[in-house]
């Protein structure tokens, strides 16, 4: 039996790496048509359309800074333009850029996490919201975090806090667009084994993690992929709107 995102038009943000860029495979492999956004990993980028081709789907690059409204409006104008429709919009573009304490924290540390986690998500969600709303049609997934909940680990209290905007401006759209037939959810990865956190955790924070969560291990990528599947399908998740799914191995159970 054909999946239901067979020929569903699909813009991902951030999907160069990580999470982004297994989302992409899957919904490649299931027969999306999906736009791989990255802004400077080219590199990445072009080697998940090359796997998604390789597998027999369709798929192409779009390249940008969404932490710059002017941008983040062209490239979701952009992509609906090249698709024809946007079924599908996922905003997972973010990070950290290093740990550090709120008092200790600097102007540029606040504008860089700032700019690319609440910033990115609100100008492409304000761009597709509009073309959703006029299609009376479509699904966002917005990528959130575990630490939108708890404040994050040591030095992650910024980001977390970036995070619970992601969160909540879910919900506001949820409620905005839900009138238009259209669904906003997120999903809310915990620690998972990704560039982001080698790139911002010491193998002694990741091991002290482990500790606290009830399956005994990290999450991959490909743990996040099923809830981004469910929440895209219609059919599986057609009555379910303003919600934020959690996938931290039990880390945290709300």
């Amino acid at each position: 039996m054909a999946s239901a995102l067979n020929s569903k038009k699909t813009l991902i943000f951030g999907a160069s790496s990580g999470i982004g860029a297994a989302v992409a495979r899957r919904f490649g492999a299931l027969g999306a048509d999906v736009i791989v956004h990255y802004n400077s990993n080219k590199a990445g980028a072009e080697q998940v359309v090359r796997d998604i081709k390789a597998n027999g789907g369709k798929a192409r690059l779009l390249a940008g800074d969404v932490s710059s409204p002017e941008v983040a409006d062209r490239l979701v104008k952009v992509a609906a333009d090249a698709l024809g429709r946007l079924d599908i919009v996922i905003n997972n573009a973010g990070t950290m850029f290093g740990r550090t304490a709120i008092a200790k924290a600097t102007d540029e540390q606040y504008r860089n996490v700032i700019d690319l986690n609440v910033g990115g998500v609100f100008f492409a969600c304000r761009r597709a919201a509009a073309i959703l709303q006029e299609q009376k049609s479509g699904t966002i997934i917005n990528t959130t975090s575990v630490a939108a909940r708890t404040g994050g680990g040591d030095g992650a209290g910024l980001y977390g806090s970036a995070k619970g905007f992601v969160s909540t401006i879910t919900r506001v759209l949820a409620k905005e667009l839900a009138p238009f037939g259209v669904r906003v959810n997120a999903v809310a990865p915990g620690v998972i084994e990704t560039d982001f956190h080698r790139k911002n955790s010491t193998p002694e924070q990741l091991a002290a993690a482990v500790k606290g969560i009830p399956l005994g291990r990290l999450g991959t990528a490909d743990d996040c992929v099923g809830a981004f599947e469910f929440l895209a399908d219609e059919t599986m998740s057609g009555y379910i709107t303003g919600q934020v799914i959690e996938v931290n191995g039990g880390q945290l159970m709300p």
